[in-house]
């Protein structure tokens, strides 16, 4: 590697201290570009090298196994600008920029339409790739277009309609398209006073019914119907439940937390539990919303 690429592309890099979860191994080569410049030398390297790519933004989303990951892990950390338009209500921001920190800046500009994610802990790309939402509003309702890296290098711009979207997924996930950048339509016309009233009362609502004391991932599961996840683990009586240092939230039970030293595997064995005791008693297949990424 000449010496650019050696400065970008580093091995060996621990990524536990890159997710919510706080767990997870190595990646076995590792970069994060601070520049358009950056991210293209990097991307060369990738394609020439022929090994797996992995996309992280917050790694909020995610459980990284105690292995690592093979090939390429690309952080889109320092990928954090952003620009509102207060009177179109456009917001054009690039991957990396947290969701929730857009959300209270849209409040203060009284831009409506964002105000569901203050409490979110991801970023601008993984809110895009997994059609991120709550309090019955979702990204979908609000993208207008997105700004992909595709695998062959070039560059490719997706509407709403591109991605098909649906609850929690769209075309993206598991691709190696990169997200770059997404522009969002909100509602001008609106006083700050009125969205940081319903901001802060989504984030009082999350606070008060969801732990963020402990390491997790936010939900672990997709909700099914006509019951949510939490709901159908609750009634098990699962609050609580162990294995290791990973536990199932007491405040709700689709959160699986980190005690402390849980690892990977501690956090898997117990999303696997889960699964077998609502099949077993409820004859419900509980979809992970968490991506796991490595060999488990």
């Amino acid at each position: 590697m000449n010496s650019i690429i050696t400065d970008l592309i580093q091995t060996e890099v621990p990524l536990a201290n890159q997710t919510s979860y706080r767990v997870g191994g190595k990646a076995q080569w590792y970069t994060a570009p601070r520049n358009w410049s950056e991210l293209e030398a990097s991307f060369e390297w990738y394609q020439a090298q022929d090994v797996p790519l992995t996309l992280l933004g917050a790694g909020s989303n995610l459980l990284i196994s105690d292995r690592g990951i093979e090939g390429l892990v690309i952080s889109t950390r320092y990928f954090r600008n952003y620009n509102f338009d207060v009177e179109t209500g456009q917001l054009t921001a690039d991957a990396g920029e947290p969701i929730a920190n857009l959300a209270w800046k849209a409040a203060k500009r009284g831009l409506k339409g964002l105000e569901w994610a203050v409490g979110i802990p991801g970023t601008v790309g993984g809110a895009v790739v997994m059609n991120a939402g709550a309090h019955n509003q979702c990204l979908a309702d609000i993208l207008v277009k997105t700004t992909v890296l595709a695998p062959d290098g070039t560059i490719q711009e997706l509407t709403v309609e591109d991605l098909d979207y649906a609850y929690r997924t769209s075309n993206l996930q598991g691709d190696r398209r990169m997200v770059l950048r997404a522009t969002l339509q909100l509602q001008p016309g609106f006083t700050k006073a009125e969205i940081m009233d319903l901001s802060n009362r989504n984030w009082t609502q999350r606070k008060t019914t969801q732990p963020y004391h402990l390491p997790s991932c936010g939900s672990v599961f997709r909700n099914p119907q006509p019951h949510a996840a939490g709901w159908l683990i609750e009634q098990l009586g699962l609050k609580g439940y162990t294995i290791g240092d990973a536990q199932i939230a007491h405040r709700h039970a689709n959160f699986i937390l980190n005690c402390g030293q849980a690892t990977a595997s501690d956090i898997f064995h117990l999303i696997r539990y889960i699964q077998e005791q609502v099949e077993y008693h409820w004859s419900v297949s509980l979809e992970p919303e968490v991506k796991l990424i490595g060999e488990f």
